[in-house]
């Protein structure tokens, strides 16, 4: 089953994605305390494999790439497969045709990106070197 999301909110999600982006760029989750916090490390003290991406994606969006590997490695690859994605999917919805070569995402494919976080979770909570590279 497929899901389509009308033309006139792909817009609407460009320009939230982009103020997000640019409220991001302009203030350092690590100088200002109102960015929201992780629920999970708060209540449990466990990284969740979404920890450290607010960080990451502020240093990405200063041309930091190492300083952004550091808190969120997972954040960092997965950036640019995510970007192509959604930019192959709102080019197609905003004109109606596809623009860009669509990646598959088969159940098997979906499956495996499931594992991947599930994976990255467990490893940078485990004790140790070179584990700790993992955490935030």
């Amino acid at each position: 089953m497929r899901v389509s999301v009308p033309r006139l909110l792909w817009p609407l999600a460009g320009a939230a994605g982009a103020a997000a982006a640019a409220v991001l760029y302009r203030f350092d989750p690590l100088q200002v305390g109102w960015y929201p916090r992780c629920v999970l490390f708060v209540v449990t003290g466990i990284y969740c494999p979404g920890c450290g991406a607010l960080r990451a994606g502020h240093s990405l969006l200063h041309g930091h790439f190492l300083d952004a590997l550091g808190y969120n490695p997972l954040l960092v690859l997965a950036a640019p497969i995510l970007a192509y994605v959604l930019a192959s999917r709102g080019a197609e919805a905003a004109t109606g045709r596809r623009r860009l070569p669509r990646p598959p995402l088969s159940g098997r494919m979906a499956r495996a990106i499931m594992w991947t976080f599930l994976l990255f979770a467990v490893l940078r909570n485990l004790p140790g070197a070179p584990f700790d590279l993992l955490r935030p």
